[in-house]
C-alpha cells in the first residue's frame, strides 16, 4: 500500500485521457496494480467463502468497477478450482459526500428493495472506499435488519485519516494515505468514473468540478 510519503507516478508515463490532463496530480495507484491486487483477493475470498451461497452486494457508483473484475476473478477461480462460491448479485446506491467531504449522512437512493435479502445466509458487499467508516457502519446496521447469517466487506481502499471511527472491512485493496483520490469508477462530483487509474485530484480539478 502506498505510505504517506508516496508521491505516485507523473502522469506522462501513463495513458490519461485529454479531458483530464490539468485536473490530476499524479497517477497513483495504476490500473495493472489494481487488477493483480483484485486478483489475490479473489483467492482470499474464495480460501474465507468458498462453498457457502454468497449474495453479493454492490455499492453504487463508485464500487462497480471493483466488483465487476472482482467477480471476474471469482468466476475464473469457480470454472478453474476444487472449490466455488455460488452467488447472486444485489445493487445499492448511496450518498454521503458533497464535494470531497464526507456529510457522515448516509443517503439510500437507489437500488432494490432490500427487503428481498432477508433471511440470505451469506452477504458479501463490495465498497470502493472507506473514509471515516461512518457510511459503511450505517450500512451494516441498516443490513442488520434484514438477518443476515454472515456479512463481509470488501474494499478496494481504505484511508487513513484521523476521522475514521475506526472501522476496518474484512478485505482490503489498499490503504491509502488522507488524500482524495479518483479513478476507476471514484469520483469527484461524477467525474472521473471514466478513468483507469487512481489518481489524485489536483486543485484545478477541484476547482473546475465543484459542486
Amino acid at each position: 500500500s502506498p505510505s504517506d510519503n508516496e508521491e505516485g507516478y507523473d502522469l506522462d508515463l501513463f495513458c490519461i485521457p485529454k479531458h483530464y490532463a490539468a485536473d490530476l496530480e499524479k497517477v497513483y495507484i495504476p490500473h495493472g496494480l489494481i487488477l493483480d491486487r483484485t486478483e489475490r483477493l479473489a483467492r482470499e475470498i474464495m480460501k474465507e467463502m468458498g462453498g457457502h451461497h454468497i449474495v453479493a452486494l454492490c455499492v453504487l457508483k463508485g464500487g462497480y468497477k471493483f466488483f465487476a473484475d472482482l467477480l471476474d476473478y471469482i468466476k475464473a477461480l469457480n470454472r478453474n478450482s476444487d472449490r466455488s462460491i455460488p452467488m447472486t448479485v444485489d445493487f445499492i446506491r448511496l450518498k454521503s459526500y458533497y464535494n470531497d467531504q464526507s456529510t457522515g449522512e448516509i443517503k439510500v437512493i437507489g437500488g432494490d428493495d432490500l427487503s428481498t435479502l432477508t433471511g440470505k445466509l451469506h452477504m458479501l458487499c463490495f465498497k470502493d472506499i472507506i473514509d471515516t467508516g461512518k457510511t459503511m457502519k450505517t450500512l451494516l446496521e441498516l443490513l442488520k435488519q434484514y438477518n443476515p447469517k454472515m456479512v463481509k466487506v470488501a474494499s478496494l481502499l481504505v484511508k487513513r485519516t484521523p476521522r475514521s471511527v475506526g472501522y476496518r472491512p474484512d478485505f482490503v485493496g489498499f490503504e491509502v494515505p488522507d488524500k482524495f483520490v479518483v479513478g476507476y469508477a471514484l469520483d469527484y462530483n461524477e467525474y472521473f468514473r471514466d478513468l483507469n487509474h487512481i489518481c489524485v485530484i489536483s486543485e484545478t480539478g477541484k476547482e473546475k468540478y465543484k459542486a
